[in-house]
């Protein structure tokens, strides 16, 4: 299983498109894997024939397990290729040697390839303490630094389980190869380490028959973790602003029957889009993010532009990048794109990284407004509400007028309420007047 986006340790096997017996080339799709991210089609890096498939769908699998074996010589005995991330190295001998170019990466399954690279592994500082005589049948020691302290060798997932159960790992005895603790050795730990005599637990009561449970994982696993690690990272602060968006409905319809947006979908999300980032041109500031480790506010002279996703896996927020330099075609062209490629669940996760504002389009419920929370990283969040006729003064008179609401939370960290209410107030008076996107922009 490869490592399909930054920092994620493991996915779920969706769909085969292949079993045992079957041909495959280089380059061929074989499964659709999702990560916490979005959903993944992964190709193979060899010619041959199937030999095995290690998971069935609906399996979670760690990154650098081996998910598919391939016979790369069908009829020639040899042994089927395993696809699969480079194990870790045991300690090498007492003996000094020279220090060694590291092995060659196999292929992943990503279809890009190996990166080249001069990086050389270092060498462990410390001797191995087993014997060179007996190294086949003893256990491998554990990694020591120059200063006797013991580094077990693990993959990143076990890491992080170990972590998550409070597990140590160097009081953990390794059965994996070369002296690896594997997610057994963790979970076996921690079976060990709970006590004999313990107050048994309450009988969980039955299951009612008009309860489903789901397992939480995949996509909505990692918005909650991420809305949790927001909601109580970030100082919130949202503000709100009810107005007359009538002259922009029009503007939307007119902007339909326009030659330069053939065949591209206009919407009152377009022009609050393009409201936004006019807003944000105009306050700058509001455009950083927090670095906690360096202490650091980051001001950004891009805007990569999120746009909140319902999709049936949960809530995504994939990002145009650059928007502040779309044109309105552009950015209509962009925004469609966005739309339709998550609805499908074929967002990259490279999408929906390095986002700095996002929008949520509520409205679309028929909801008037709320109070959102902060993408992880981004300062400032804007929700859009349902546009509905109201009764509304309108030239010192009381009309029908089509009226909405615009929600804006903001990390209070980087944004205090006079620039928050700066922007808000921009973006809907663009949009009360919206001939304001050529005057300010």
């Amino acid at each position: 299983m490869p490592d399909v986006g930054e920092g994620l340790t493991e996915a779920e096997i969706l769909k085969w498109y292949v079993k045992p017996g079957d041909t495959v080339t280089d380059g061929q799709v074989v499964c659709e894997v999702e990560t916490a991210k979005a959903a993944v089609e992964l190709p193979i890096p060899f010619d041959g024939v199937v030999h095995e498939l290690h998971f069935g769908e609906g399996e979670t699998v760690d990154v650098g397990s081996v998910i598919i074996a391939v016979d790369t010589e069908p009829g020639a005995g040899g042994e089927p290729e395993a696809v699969k991330a480079p194990e870790p190295q045991p300690a090498p001998e007492p003996q000094p040697q020279p220090e060694a170019p590291a092995p060659k990466r196999q292929p992943v399954l990503v279809g890009y390839g190996v990166a080249a690279s001069s990086t050389k592994r270092r060498p462990r500082k410390a001797p191995s303490l087993v014997p060179a005589q007996s190294a086949q049948s003893a256990q491998p020691a554990p990694d020591l630094n120059g200063h006797g302290v013991v580094h077990p060798l693990a993959k990143p997932p076990v890491r992080k389980l170990a972590k998550d159960l409070g597990v140590d790992l160097a009081a953990v005895t390794p059965t994996g190869p070369g002296g690896v603790v594997t997610r057994e050795d963790v979970q076996a730990a921690v079976a060990v380490a709970v006590p004999v005599a313990v107050t048994p637990p309450a009988q969980e009561a039955p299951a009612s028959p008009l309860e489903t449970r789901v397992p939480i994982k995949g996509v909505r696993k990692a918005t909650a973790a991420a809305m949790v690690s927001s909601a109580f990272t970030a100082p919130h602060v949202t503000e709100f602003v009810t107005f007359d968006i009538t002259r922009t409905m029009r503007l939307v319809a007119e902007l339909k029957t326009d030659p330069a947006f053939a065949g591209l979908k206009v919407s009152p999300l377009l022009v609050v889009a393009k409201a936004l980032l006019v807003a944000i041109r105009r306050n700058p500031e509001v455009n950083a993010a927090w670095d906690e480790d360096r202490q650091e506010i980051v001001h950004k002279g891009y805007v990569n532009l999120g746009i909140a996703a319902a999709t049936p896996r949960g809530l995504i927020v994939p990002n145009i990048k650059d928007a502040h330099a779309k044109t309105l075609p552009e950015l209509a062209a962009a925004l469609g794109d966005l739309v339709a490629t998550a609805r499908d669940g074929r967002t990259a996760p490279a999408d929906m990284q390095a986002g700095t504002v996002t929008i949520t389009n509520v409205g679309v419920f028929g909801v008037d407004t709320g109070t959102p929370i902060l993408n992880p990283g981004e300062s400032a969040i804007l929700a859009f509400g349902a546009v509905k006729e109201q009764p509304w003064v309108h030239k010192g008179k009381v009309r029908v007028r089509q009226v909405t609401t615009l929600a804006l939370s903001f990390d209070h960290r980087l944004v205090d309420g006079e620039l928050g209410s700066k922007v808000l107030g921009d973006t809907a008076a663009i949009l009360e007047y919206p001939k304001r996107l050529m005057t300010w922009a």
